[in-house]
């Protein structure tokens, strides 16, 4: 999907976390379409693209400096593990040992908790076309067994395709789950509830209102998304709205050269082809978003400002024999990307 080409790279300092320097990378392509990349939680910063009448924007939610990172509690474009999404009670058995997270949504983990890797300082190499970002996480980080190394490689092309590919190690048999967990709002500016979005699946993850799977796995229904206006998803409930927060599990018959979904903006022009290497995504529309430092739009973000396509393994599988297996032995290697293709359409 990522052609070579040739992409000048930049790197600035970007002030520090807990003594550690952190930096901030862009990669611009010969267009001047362009992504930034920080090494503080491996998170993409931005994606500034055209839109159909050859105005650049920025089309991922973010902050202009690593304060609002800092302060950040939403997850801002960052690469969320050990366990991406949310593992029951916070806990699972692995070989018969039982092991106990970080509690830190309720009863259960989310996104690695506490601990998680958002919020951690990454070591980073640049190549020719991409910059590797590398962490390691001591047994026991968070609860979880093993001492694991995840490499994390944002690279950026010509044809304004970003790929985000994930490789992990670890020296004893644990379980991993990464993604990332960008927000997007192809408009640059408003809420993202005229976007039309596709996805190719046919089922989902039933759930409980805490957005545990139960572990029946249903069709998707009135849920069922082919572009589909994500206004149209967005129903009241009590004194706010409710979006979408669901697990999609994509259809098996996708191709790899197939987008797994579609993202597409009327009013600008900008679409965006999701490719992925993993059996499904979350779509979250944003509903809990929140941030007291402004944004791009020099206001700071709020519910429906941008929606998140995260591609992972399914919630909780850990807790789910029937679910794919998310556990990594000592000795093998976790592979798994991500191909954000932009584009504009008339």
């Amino acid at each position: 999907m990522n052609e070579a080409t040739d992409i000048t790279i930049t790197k600035t300092p970007w002030g520090t976390h807990h003594g550690e320097t952190v930096v901030l990378f862009r990669l611009t392509n010969a267009h001047g379409a362009y992504v930034e990349v920080t090494s503080y939680g491996a998170a993409l910063v931005s994606v500034v693209v055209p839109d159909r009448a050859g105005k650049k924007e920025h089309v991922v939610l973010g902050f202009p400096s690593l304060d609002g990172y800092l302060q950040d509690h939403c997850y801002m474009g960052s690469t969320v593990g050990r366990y991406a999404n949310r593992i029951a009670q916070a806990r699972f058995t692995l070989d018969g040992k039982e092991y106990t997270l970080d509690a830190n949504d309720g009863v259960n983990t989310n996104h690695g908790g506490h601990a998680g890797f958002h919020a951690r300082v990454f070591s980073y190499e640049q190549r020719n076309n991409s910059v590797l970002f590398s962490y390691t996480s001591p047994a026991g980080d968070g609860g979880y067994p093993g001492t694991l190394t995840l490499r994390v490689e944002y690279s950026w092309s010509e044809g304004q395709a970003l790929t985000i590919t994930y490789t992990a190690v670890t020296d004893q048999k644990t379980v991993a789950n990464f993604t990332n967990h960008a927000y997007f709002n192809l408009a640059g500016e408003g809420t993202m509830l005229d976007h039309a979005l596709s996805v190719r699946s046919s089922h989902i993850l039933a759930a409980t209102p805490a957005y545990i799977p139960t572990g029946e796995i249903i069709e998707t229904g009135n849920k069922q998304l082919q572009l589909s206006t994500v206004r149209h998803k967005v129903m009241p409930k009590g004194d706010r709205l409710e979006g979408l927060n669901e697990y999609y599990i994509l259809d098996k018959a996708t191709k790899e050269n197939e987008p797994a979904a579609v993202l597409y903006d009327p009013a600008s022009g900008r679409q965006m082809e999701v490719f992925t290497s993993y059996p499904g995504l979350m779509v979250y529309t944003a509903d809990y978003l929140v941030s007291e430092v402004p944004g791009y739009t020099a206001a700071p973000y709020k519910p429906f400002d941008g929606i998140c396509l995260e591609c992972q393994y399914f919630p909780d599988s850990p807790n789910h024999a029937h679910f794919p297996d998310t556990t990594l032995a000592a000795g093998e290697e976790y592979r798994e990307w991500i191909v954000l293709k932009f584009s504009t359409q008339e």
